[in-house]
Parts: structure tokens; C-alpha cells; sequence
């Protein structure tokens, strides 16, 4: 983490934004005491599941339960809402017997 006066932040602001894009957090001073803080933005995006997969190794999980397709939430086709069901939807399916 560096240290910067309000005056040097000011002459070096890109400077000091490049560095805050790579990763950086800069501590900006008045009078030697922290006034504020230059800090990279999260990443957005969703999920990294890199880091979940890192997070389940380090437990001693191998294996993963659960799959979600890449393309969950995909929009749904326009006539999807009024599309009629199968009848045979809302019949009631056969017990078997024991």
C-alpha cells in the first residue's frame, strides 16, 4: 500500500490511477494523516469459479455436485409465455404398485 500527500496525488492522478487499475491500493494523506484511499475496483461479473474450485481442493472435495448450463440465463424464446402445455400435463400419472 503506498503513501501519498493530497498535493503529490494531485500531480501524479494518472499515475496513481494506473496503479490503482493494476491492482494497487494508495492511501492519500492530509497533514500525514490518511484522508482517503485510491482502491482498484472488483472484478463484476458473476461468479469466479475458479475460486471455487480452488475454495471445495483445499477441503478435500474432489468432485463437484452440481452443474449449471452456460447458458441458464439465456433469455427465453418470445413465445414461450403463450405456448399451450401438453394436456397430459395435468393428468395424474400411474402409482406403481409394491
Amino acid at each position: 500500500m503506498t503513501k501519498v500527500s493530497i498535493k503529490d496525488a494531485k500531480n501524479r492522478f494518472t499515475e496513481l490511477g494506473r496503479a490503482a487499475e493494476e491492482g494497487e491500493t494508495i492511501t492519500v494523506t492530509r497533514n500525514g494523516k490518511p484522508a482517503f484511499v485510491i482502491a482498484p475496483l472488483k472484478k463484476k461479473g458473476g461468479l469466479d469459479w475458479e475460486a471455487g474450485e480452488k475454495y471445495l481442493l483445499d477441503r478435500g472435495i474432489k468432485r463437484k455436485k452440481g452443474w449449471v448450463s452456460p447458458d441458464f440465463d439465456d433469455p427465453l424464446p418470445e413465445d414461450f409465455l403463450i405456448t399451450p402445455l401438453p394436456e397430459e400435463i395435468d393428468k395424474p400419472k400411474p402409482r406403481r404398485k409394491r
